[in-house]
């Protein structure tokens, strides 16, 4: 297994840094139970293809059970385990060091560099979100439905640290009562990067798409 140590707690923040956290967990119910993370798609594990699209990230955490990945990466493991996404946030955040944090599901095959790029690149306009001058304190990707995709979103690590602090016991929460209040501006998901593989016939169009038939 690919296991890396990645920034000290205490490393100092560069200009443009960012960190990525990718949710690796989950029963995967409607896959029967399958290790979705790793599903290949085109060749690669979706764990792997997510990898690939934040490859930029000073330090990437997965949270999950530790698997083989392309690139080196920090794990650990929500409390309990299986306790849902808010749990795997808040296991992840004390190892995020940058001012800016990606947060992805790890079953998105064609989220891309360029994908992060524009999600990083939407919090740093001042003039594009609620929250003013300062910017918004999410970018969220949207699907063709206009519905929001919280887990292929780039967040500033500092009022996502607040919201978790407000919650109760993260585990069993839905993810709404992490970010829904967060000031977000939200993208359309041009280039169909939020679709994830939940079900089968999922797995399937994502893999005629890799292969250029779908």
């Amino acid at each position: 297994m690919t296991t890396a140590s990645g920034s000290a707690p205490d490393a100092l923040d560069s200009p443009g840094a960012f960190d990525a956290v990718v949710l690796a967990g989950g029963a995967a119910r409607r896959l029967g139970g399958a290790d979705k993370p790793a599903l290949r798609i085109g060749g690669s594990t979706l764990l792997d293809r997510v990898l690939a699209g934040c490859a930029g990230a000073r330090t990437t955490i997965v949270v999950g059970p530790e698997r083989r990945t392309v690139r080196p990466v920090r794990w650990v493991r929500e409390q309990p385990p299986g306790g849902g996404p808010v749990a795997a946030i808040a296991a992840a955040l004390p190892l995020v060091t940058a001012d800016t944090v990606l947060l992805l599901a790890a079953d998105l095959p064609f989220f891309a560099a360029a994908t992060a790029a524009r999600l990083l690149a939407a919090l740093d306009d001042g003039a594009a979100g609620p929250a003013g001058a300062a910017g918004p304190a999410a970018a969220v990707l949207t699907d063709a439905d206009g519905r929001a995709q919280p887990l292929a979103a780039a967040y500033r690590t500092a009022p996502l640290r607040a919201a978790l602090a407000r919650l109760p016991e993260p585990a069993g929460l839905a993810l709404r009562r992490l970010v829904g209040e967060l000031p977000t501006r939200q993208l359309a998901d041009v280039d169909r990067a939020a679709e994830d593989c939940d079900t089968w016939e999922q797995v399937e169009l994502a893999e005629e798409r890799a292969r250029g038939t779908g």
